[in-house]
C-alpha cells in the first residue's frame, strides 16, 4: 500500500476523501491520455506518481459552482 494513503494528511490537504478520489481519478486519466508527469517517474506507477504530485502541491482540484453537470468535462472541475 502507498504510505501516503495510510493517514489522513492528503485527505485533509485536498478537503476530503471525495475530493482526493476525484483529483486522483482526473490526474490518472490525464496520464493515461498522454500527459507528462510533473515529477521524475523514478520507477513509480502512475498512482504513486499522482500521490506524490498531490503531496508536493503540484496539482489541486478546483470546483466551479457555475458549471452545469453537462459542462463538467473540462470546465466544471479544473485540474491545476
Amino acid at each position: 500500500m502507498i504510505e501516503a494513503l495510510k493517514d489522513n494528511t492528503l485527505v485533509d490537504k485536498v478537503g476530503g476523501r471525495f475530493k482526493l478520489c476525484a483529483l486522483i481519478q482526473r490526474r490518472l486519466q490525464q496520464l493515461l491520455d498522454g500527459e507528462r508527469p510533473l515529477i521524475d517517474r523514478g520507477g513509480r506507477s502512475d498512482l504513486e506518481l499522482v500521490i506524490e504530485e498531490i503531496r508536493l502541491d503540484l496539482i489541486t482540484l478546483e470546483f466551479n459552482a457555475d458549471a452545469s453537470d453537462e459542462a463538467m468535462e473540462g470546465s466544471g472541475a479544473a485540474l491545476l
